[in-house]
């Protein structure tokens, strides 16, 4: 069982704690502050746990040739690469407010910190806990500076290998324990056959004393739900208003109406993980009375008779008798009144079974 930690002041993760449910608004928002307070707002309507952005510095996250590629794209909301990520990106002020509008309708709020000046910010900003996201996930000197910061870690591990997972491990685990890892892969929408949901058990194998979550890029809900299933203690799928929107991620986020799907179903999926112990269960009881089967006289069988197989057969009687699963037990002992043809068995029509001993 993954051992737990406090995510988010109050809110635990791993163990039997609920799934955490983030709902990844990215930059979705368009550059729009008031498009991404809806955006908060619908995380928090639809049940998430926490609404996530993503926060850049743009001059530490790529060099100058890279942001002055012309980016022709149809999503794009520029000439340049520069441009385009400009437009999308909200100031320290603006991620204040967006905080602030947060805690006031009571959802959490992060980032990911997209290079080290970011998440510079996002600690200064109080951030309950760092996002990493895939692309610095194998960029050691930033998990290094990042575990520093004290602050609980979620870490996505798209487009890299197992290989690299455990030295990820290595490296946050000797400076911060509180951390988790989560299955990803980096595909926009991505087709289920990549999706590679076997991870989870992979590392839950590899990293026993972690929790393991999902986050997806999938269309649907399902993959996201049966990863809860197989044991994600958090879940991220990126949200959006409008699929519609321009922007490459809009096409593999969730409306709100998937989102609320998704949210009920993972609760539900919770509820029905239930125990590990088989057992008969009170809510059975009036199926079991209604249909539950009995011993019963394929014959007549006289008093003092001494019982075969070939005698007894299965049915649903009335009343009740001896249970199916005690019928080879029957075998080889004394009726002790005369048993009608189609009559059920009981217990008391039987002499007790005492094994012989030998001295």
């Amino acid at each position: 069982m993954s051992r737990e930690f406090e995510l988010c002041p109050g809110r635990r993760i791993g163990g039997e704690q609920p799934c955490f449910i983030i709902a990844e608004i990215g930059q979705n928002h368009q550059g729009d502050l008031a498009i991404a307070k809806r955006m908060i707002r619908m995380a928090k309507d639809c049940g998430a746990d926490c609404a996530k952005f993503q926060k850049s510095e743009l001059e530490y996250k790529f060099n100058k040739k890279a942001l002055e590629r012309p980016y022709t794209s149809k999503h794009s909301w520029g000439r340049t690469y520069g441009e385009h990520k400009r437009h999308l990106e909200f100031s320290h002020d603006q991620y204040r407010e967006l905080k602030k509008y947060a805690e006031e309708i009571g959802i959490f709020f992060t980032a990911s910190g997209m290079d080290e000046m970011a998440v510079e910010f996002l600690h200064e900003l109080d951030v309950p806990f760092f996002k990493v996201g895939s692309g610095d996930t194998n960029n050691f000197p930033y998990l290094e500076m990042t575990a520093k910061k004290g602050r609980p870690m979620v870490i996505s591990s798209g487009m890299q290998s197992m290989n690299t997972m455990h030295q990820v491990y290595q490296i946050v685990k000797s400076i911060n324990p509180n951390f988790c890892f989560l299955q990803c892969t980096s595909a926009y929408p991505l087709e289920p056959e990549d999706v590679n949901l076997r991870v989870i058990t992979a590392y839950q194998s590899a990293f026993p004393d972690i929790p393991i979550g999902y986050s997806g890029h999938e269309t649907g809900i399902a993959i996201s739900v049966a990863a809860v299933a197989m044991g994600a203690k958090v879940v991220e799928r990126h949200v959006t208003l409008d699929k519609t929107w321009k922007g490459s991620d809009h096409q593999a986020s969730l409306e709100p109406n998937e989102l609320v799907e998704l949210v009920k179903a993972i609760r539900t999926v919770e509820r029905a993980m239930g125990s590990p112990v088989k057992q008969v269960l009170p809510c059975e009881m009036a199926c079991s009375e209604k249909l539950g089967k009995s011993v019963v006289a394929k014959m007549a069988i006289p008093e003092g008779a001494v019982l075969t197989l070939d005698m007894l057969t299965v049915k649903v009687g009335e009343p009740k008798g001896i249970p199916p699963e005690a019928i080879f037990d029957l075998v080889g002992r004394k009726v002790k009144k005369n048993i009608e043809e189609d009559e059920t068995i009981t217990d008391q029509a039987v002499e007790k079974h005492v094994k012989e001993v030998k001295c």
